[in-house]
């Protein structure tokens, strides 16, 4: 599995996945991508990110790898998956039907931790958040999969489109590698199971 590596926390993300027994390896350049199963976009400064996405030539191949190979996007990382979002360089990649609103919440000194509520996981998760997005609309086929608060009233954070994901918050700053684990057996194996297994 590949981390996106351009800038940000991806060093958290390695370390979240390395001892769920996931060989992890940087991307930085295009022909990163090449021999990769899946991706985690992480949490960062989104300008900064699509500015050397850009430069890097980046942006198409990883728009490509987004259609047909599971992507987990972290904070930062949503942002750069969504459709729109406000003041960015360059457009988003587009892979995940949402618009997303940058900064939501406030500056550094406003970021906050909070029990959310996972349903893929079966309950609680500890949610991080540091100058988080919130995500406004949600396109046709996207999935809810984690809410600050109980019931289909509380605010969405994590959503699923196919094989893409897209969190609001930082698990890799949780101290619980579920989502991780979940993201790797749900999301990047049981499907290539389940397509072994038709053919």
């Amino acid at each position: 599995m590949g981390v996106l590596s351009l800038q940000g926390d991806f060093a958290c993300h390695r370390a979240a996945l390395e001892p769920l027994g996931v060989e992890v390896a940087r991307v930085t350049l295009p022909a990163d991508l090449a021999a990769l199963d899946a991706l985690v976009i992480p949490g960062g400064e989104s300008t900064t990110m699509l500015r050397l996405m850009h430069s890097n030539g980046l942006r198409a191949p990883l728009a490509a790898f987004a259609r047909q190979r599971p992507v987990l996007g972290t904070c930062a990382g949503l942002i750069v998956l969504g459709t729109s979002a406000d003041r960015l360089p360059h457009p988003p990649l587009g892979a995940l039907d949402v618009t997303v609103e940058r900064n939501a919440y406030g500056r550094q000194l406003d970021s906050f931790e909070e029990v959310l509520e996972v349903p893929v996981l079966g309950g609680a998760f500890h949610g991080v958040f540091i100058r988080a997005p919130r995500i406004g609309r949600l396109g046709r086929g996207v999935e809810v999969i984690a809410r600050r608060g109980r019931g289909p009233r509380g605010e969405v954070v994590g959503v699923r489109q196919r094989n893409v994901i897209g969190l609001t918050f930082h698990p890799e700053l949780a101290d619980d590698s579920r989502l991780h684990e979940w993201f790797v057996r749900e999301v990047v194996t049981a499907p290539r199971r389940r397509n072994s297994e038709a053919a």
